[in-house]
């Protein structure tokens, strides 16, 4: 049995770092994986720590080639959020249940990380003309970021199922 929780442990930390990797490959605006790397290291990997460390080393690597930027701070706090909401998934767990809880993790996104645009003050007047306006700026972006939680988040987990039964099971003799 402990082998069959570390190789499921295995392959959750290779698909998080692969996940990463794909925010490295052309792709539509915002149309990325990270909101399904923090929902699956939550929802997958049972030691909190690694929750929540796994996920952060393989998008800080991802990063560090892509660029930082003044509201990275966000982009993390975010992603710590999402990572925390990954919890939710890891007992009764449904397709809706997951799907619901992706596309929350989208708003959560958006509000958080569009909210330090705003707060940053390099953009948008500081007042509530201006946070209207960064978010109203921010909605055509969110369909994607939408659209790629659910997509990204449907194939880890589907695919991680899958390999759950297929793949790791114990073949019976």
């Amino acid at each position: 049995m402990k082998f069959e929780q570390n190789n499921k442990y295995i392959l959750a930390i290779v698909m998080i770092v692969m996940a990463a990797g794909m925010r490295l490959i052309p792709h539509w605006p915002n149309f990325t994986p990270i909101a399904a790397m923090a929902l699956f290291g939550g929802a997958y990997l049972n030691d909190k720590r690694l929750a929540y460390v796994v996920p952060f080393a393989a998008m800080l690597l991802s990063d560090l080639v892509i660029g930082m930027h003044d509201t990275m701070w966000a982009v993390y706090l975010g992603f710590a959020m999402i990572v925390s909401m990954g919890f939710f998934l890891r007992k009764n767990n449904s397709v809706l249940k997951t799907a619901g809880v992706a596309l929350g993790s989208s708003i959560l996104f958006f509000v958080v990380t569009n909210f330090a645009m705003w707060a940053s003050g390099t953009y948008y007047t500081m007042d509530l003309t201006g946070l209207i306006q960064c978010y109203v700026a921010a909605i055509p972006f969110f369909g994607y970021s939408a659209a790629g939680d659910l997509f990204y988040t449907g194939l880890m987990f589907g695919a991680f199922e899958y390999a759950k039964v297929k793949i790791l099971a114990p073949v019976e003799a």
